[in-house]
């Protein structure tokens, strides 16, 4: 390896390796020939190794680095493949250690070789291994022993700079006469990486080894230089900070002295705010050690900007001021009514809270979420309930709101930062209990890169942890726990199901006919008479309720008043224009004859009811979102030998698996309609939803979709002016559906005067004032086979089908 040189490098050629060898694993550690180095054993598998090295003390061993310290059983995969071969000098129990958990061993490094193949794992490692030869060095390369002086010297430069290794480390490469024992010496002990220890024992030539080594040695010169000047700067910056701090100090004693400590007006001012505030003790301390912090800021400083709005902030919130509640259960029920026709169950709620504070003198506000169509008045309930307590009131729109920090605000360090809007909101209403509405709750964005706002509602709208809301740029926790939080939503689908249990969730239904009729007597006639000027110039006029009707019928189709307002808006807009060009009206009573003059043809028409005359056409009633509708069943048959079901309409699921259950169930009960199973083999069935742009579905028609089934194959009438709505199952039971109250008034509507639904749907019937089901008898039934009583007729119509189905059963 190296030739004509004295030392004490170990002759290692001599030396034969045959067969399996022992493997000892190290972990941040690399040993390379000729270096005498102890390693300190812990390992189960190496304390194996080293009491059979005992027993054999001749055996050469293989020595490798594992690639990853951290893990605790190396197996193939976890272990470099190059080593070096040693040999066991000597191994001794350390002091402190007991029962041989941990020895130290004294190892000889002799020549590099390669792990070829890990034969076994137990009790040690064990592996066929090659040797690897190293290139010569000749005792004439003046370049080679001239770069290991220049390393020594770079050795020197590095040691002294590095806060690792002791001064004496230099003192032992310079007793080593050895120029290769030198290289390994450094390449060994160095606290170098393992994979760069690793790159340096790769190398076959002991010569590029050396000038691997010695640009490690240089680059981390470099480094020592890079963290000097580091250290220095910051030193500096240090130091002009403390100084600062000093003259500030100095400054504000001065001030002191003089009696003007207090000088800046921002100061001024938020120290006489805070003189008035009712916090607790603990915010007293955190606002005294925060306007302790603005006295060391320098004035100039941007800093002292973010601390002054800080201040500001917590002086402008109504800590612990609430405002006085007026609890007259009839004077806020009379404001309650004067504003709003109906929402019986929110106006009960309202003041059954009241009455609880009544009784109890305090209690914690209730979260509530009225949900329901669009235009029913649920945002403007709001403020009828701020003016019926007596309670300041408070808005805040959360649809699209996007980013978390819109509600939780940011953190002080971010540039710009500022409150969430819950706690602008409550600086805004100047109390701690104000009437607050979480406008169009089920339209916040979730899950976006901004964070998910409706998860940052959860504590805001929680009764058990609102008195403690911590909002980021506040930093302190406040008392929401008095707010009456009302949120409203379209659609309780679309709210995270986290969210939604928090809120006691009251439904504010459509208005039917009647009560639009009355919100617009009350409500939108004057206030579009006094947005229009007419008020002044005709103060008789006025509509006639068959007028408003057909406004409500004809010209909207929704389930609040919104679209009303605006047709009334617009009759009363012509009627200014005349009264503006001609100076006086036409006439000053608006019946259903003047309103096309005034509004134009009618965009929408009410379905009617269209007799009997044909078998197997049966009326359903039906709910939307607008209100009650009636539907027609039609059901028709066709020659056909496939005996096919065919659905027409625009039905969704649900309505096509009802007529699927309606059509089995007859095919199972021909025998109680009289009529032949083979009938089903002969004639296609069609059933047809008339208003096929329309989507229809739900599993409201199942027994009309039945009955009409029914009537086609009979060829039996339905009985005159009925209708019916229920869900039907397998086995002909009939189950109960909702929408009960819009459903009778389209009936009405309708001239329906016979309803057939479930007996469970008579409490719905009884929850209804009895002016809106005068008029119409209630068919309670509990399966189909009493809905085919009530609703077949013995009638048969005359139809040449009929004649073809006799034709059919007697062959």
């Amino acid at each position: 390896m190296f030739t004509d040189y004295d030392g004490d490098m170990p002759d290692f050629d001599g030396i034969k390796i045959e067969g399996e060898v022992p493997v000892f694993v190290t972990r941040n550690l690399v040993m390379f020939p000729g270096i005498l180095m102890p390693v300190l054993v812990g390992r189960k598998a190496t304390l194996e190794l080293v009491r059979f090295l005992e027993e054999n003390p001749e055996t050469i061993f293989v020595i490798v680095s594992q690639k990853d310290g951290d893990v605790e059983y190396p197996k193939s995969k976890d272990i470099y493949r190059t080593g070096i071969y040693v040999k066991l000098i000597r191994a001794f129990d350390m002091p402190g250690s007991e029962n041989g958990e941990s020895r130290t061993v004294v190892l000889q490094g002799l020549g590099r070789c390669h792990l070829d193949e890990i034969t076994s794992t137990t009790p040690f490692m064990h592996a066929k291994t090659s040797k690897l030869s190293d290139e010569l060095v000749d005792k004439d390369d003046k370049e080679f022993l001239t770069a290991v002086n220049d390393m020594k010297d770079t050795l020197k430069e590095y040691i002294h700079g590095s806060d690792e290794l002791p001064d004496d480390a230099q003192f032992a490469v310079d007793n080593i006469s050895h120029p290769i024992a030198a290289v390994n010496y450094v390449c060994s002990n160095m606290p170098f990486p393992v994979y760069e220890k690793m790159l340096m024992l790769k190398e076959n030539s002991v010569k590029d080894r050396l000038f691997r080594l010695m640009k490690l040695l240089n680059r981390e010169i470099q480094f020592q230089h890079l963290r000097q000047n580091i250290r220095s700067k910051t030193r500096e910056d240090i130091e002009e900070q403390q100084r600062e701090y000093f003259l500030h100090q100095q400054i504000k004693n001065i001030q002191e002295e003089l009696g003007d400590g207090d000088s800046t007006p921002e100061k001024k001012e938020i120290l006489e705010k805070a003189k008035k505030k009712k916090w607790s003790e603990e915010i007293a301390k955190i606002f005294q050690k925060e306007i302790d912090k603005l006295s060391t800021l320098n004035p100039q400083s941007p800093d002292y900007s973010v601390q002054v709005n800080y201040l500001q902030t917590m002086v402008g919130l109504p800590w612990n001021e609430y405002t006085k509640d007026d609890l007259d259960l009839k004077r806020a029920k009379r404001v309650l009514d004067r504003d709003h026709y109906g929402m019986e169950k929110v106006k009960e709620r309202i003041l059954e809270y009241m009455a609880v504070l009544q009784l109890k003198g305090s209690n914690k506000s209730p979260i509530l979420c009225l949900y329901g169509p669009p235009g029913v008045g649920k945002t403007s309930l709001g403020k009828s309930i701020a003016e019926s307590m007596k309670r300041k009131y408070v808005r805040m729109s959360l649809g699209g709101l996007h980013d978390e920090s819109e509600i939780r605000g940011h953190r002080r360090t971010y540039i710009g930062a500022m409150p969430g809007r819950i706690i602008k909101n409550i600086q805004k209403a100047n109390s701690s209990n104000p009437v607050f509405v979480l406008d169009e709750i089920d339209k916040i964005t979730q899950n976006t890169v901004n964070g998910d706002p409706s998860s940052a509602l959860l504590e805001v709208l929680d009764p058990e942890q609102n008195n403690a809301f911590h909002d980021n740029y506040l930093d302190v926790d406040y008392d929401l726990s008095k707010v009456l939080f009302i949120a409203t939503a379209n659609d309780i689908n679309t709210i995270p199901r986290a969210l939604l249990d928090r809120m006691e969730i009251i439904e504010v239904s459509g208005y039917i006919t009647e009560e639009k009729i009355e919100i617009a007597k009350r409500h939108l006639l004057p206030k579009e008479l006094s947005n229009s000027g007419l008020d002044e110039y005709a103060p008789k006029l006025k509509f006639t309720k068959q007028a408003l009707e057909k406004i409500i019928e004809s010209y909207t189709r929704e389930s609040g008043v919104r679209q009303l307002e605006k047709q009334i808006n617009k009759a009363l807009r012509k009627l200014a224009y005349q009264q503006a060009m001609n100076g006086k009206l036409d006439y000053e009573k608006i019946t259903p004859v003047e309103l096309e003059g005034l509004l134009g043809k009618p965009p929408f028409y009410r379905d009617i009811y269209q007799g009997n005359d044909y078998a197997g056409v049966v009326t359903g009633l039906a709910w939307t979102s607008v209100g009650g509708e009636i539907l027609f069943i039609e059901t028709s048959l066709s020659k056909g030998k496939a005996g096919k079901l065919t659905l027409t309409g625009n039905l969704g699921d649900v309505m096509k698996e009802s007529a699927v259950i309606a059509l089995e169930y007859v095919k199972a009960h021909v025998d109680s309609l009289g009529i032949d199973y083979r009938i089903f083999d002969q004639w296609n069935i069609h059933i047809h939803v008339p208003e096929g742009a329309t989507p229809k579905d739900g599993p409201s028609a199942g027994i009309t979709i039945a009955t009409s089934i029914a009537s086609a194959l009979t060829q039996r009438k339905v009985r005159k002016n009925i209708a019916m709505t229920g869900e039907i199952t397998l086995r002909g039971k009939v189950l109960p559906v909702g929408g009960i109250k819009e459903k009778i008034l389209a009936a009405k509507r309708a001239g329906i005067t016979d309803i057939v639904m479930c007996r469970e749907n008579r409490k719905d019937i009884e929850d209804i004032p009895e002016k809106y089901r005068k008029g119409v008898q209630f068919h309670y039934v509990e399966n189909i086979q009493q809905v085919w009583d009530i609703a077949l007729t013995n009638q048969i119509v005359a139809n040449p089908v009929n004649l073809t189905i006799s034709e059919t059963n007697n062959k």
